[in-house]
């Protein structure tokens, strides 16, 4: 009932919605004819490659931010019977962006092939309270999948990414601890640590798709050892076990795999994989017991378990 009530409300906003905006930026690599790749540069006006077209997603990494969910999504991309649109959609979870309705979000899809599927990824959407029914109106049946990692590591990873852009954008900065606590207490009020709480989240998900719906992906295995992640992430897909580990090369400089496909070579933007900051032991103490709980209460709602500290 809840996603058809959601899916008459989408109905309204296509019908009330203004024309689908421009493309802003073109999707993905160059189309390969062999291979029938459709995830290619273009602008909007040029006419799509004979037999593709523009989807709603097949399949939607969900989160969590800082999980790896480019990482995962640049490696489902090595697959020849994916699509993946390249940038964040933000379609689910800003109010501005749903209200222009489901046609506006279809064409910020990339074109692809009956034979492929088409996979967007926006890590916002793990955390917002509106994307689980949101997307359940648009499809029920769409498969999640949901990047995790150690929820404290997160945390760092979340406040070292906001340290260098406010870096870059000249603005003021604080030490990690100075975020963390607040009058000798750790600061649960914290937007870096309320997007760790794995099962806060995970129980609104779960409201709406069964778990056999949603593909966890251990992010933190994912960095050690892509492989046998992504082998999991076909089978949840049902595609052809496509991906191999010459796909893969460990980058000695940056300290990661870096991904071999098509002739070429690629690694992450040099914006992944910052060094975190040292963290007061004391500190990092409460912060870990404090996840503790929630994570245990997340072991329990996806029946299984992760070598979090």
């Amino acid at each position: 009932m809840a996603c058809f009530l959601a899916s008459a409300f989408l109905l309204v906003l296509q019908t009330h919605a203004a024309p689908p905006d421009p493309l802003q930026v073109g999707f993905g690599l160059a189309l390969d004819p062999q291979r029938q790749r459709s995830n290619f540069s273009g602008d909007v006006a040029s006419p799509p490659p004979p037999g593709a077209s523009k989807r709603a997603p097949h399949s939607i990494i969900i989160g969590v931010r800082k999980g790896g969910t480019r990482a995962l999504l640049e490696m489902l991309d090595i697959h020849p019977e994916v699509a993946v649109a390249a940038t964040e959609v933000h379609f689910f979870d800003w109010d501005e962006n749903y209200a222009k309705g489901l046609e506006w979000y279809r064409d910020l899809m990339p074109y692809s092939y009956p034979n492929q599927i088409t996979v967007e990824k926006t890590p916002g959407y793990f955390t917002s309270a509106l994307a689980p029914e949101r997307i359940c109106a648009m499809n029920s049946s769409v498969k999640l999948l949901l990047i995790l990692r150690d929820p404290a590591e997160r945390v760092i990873s979340d406040y070292t990414q906001v340290y260098f852009n406010r870096l870059e954008n000249h603005k003021p900065v604080q030490a990690i601890e100075n975020l963390l606590v607040r009058n000798g207490a750790l600061n649960v009020r914290y937007k870096a640590i309320q997007r760790s709480l794995y099962d806060v989240h995970m129980r609104n998900w779960l409201r709406r798709f069964p778990l056999e719906q949603v593909h966890i992906v251990d992010g933190d295995a994912l960095i050690r050892d892509p492989l046998p992640e992504l082998q999991k992430v076909e089978r949840f897909l049902n595609l052809p076990p496509r991906i191999a580990s010459t796909n893969f090369y460990f980058n000695q400089t940056k300290g990661f795999y870096c991904i071999r496909s098509d002739g070429r070579e690629r690694c992450l933007h040099e914006s992944k994989g910052r060094p975190h900051p040292a963290v007061n032991a004391t500190v990092l103490q409460q912060l870990r017991s404090y996840l503790r709980e929630h994570n245990r209460t997340f072991f329990r709602l996806v029946k299984r378990t992760f070598d979090w500290q």
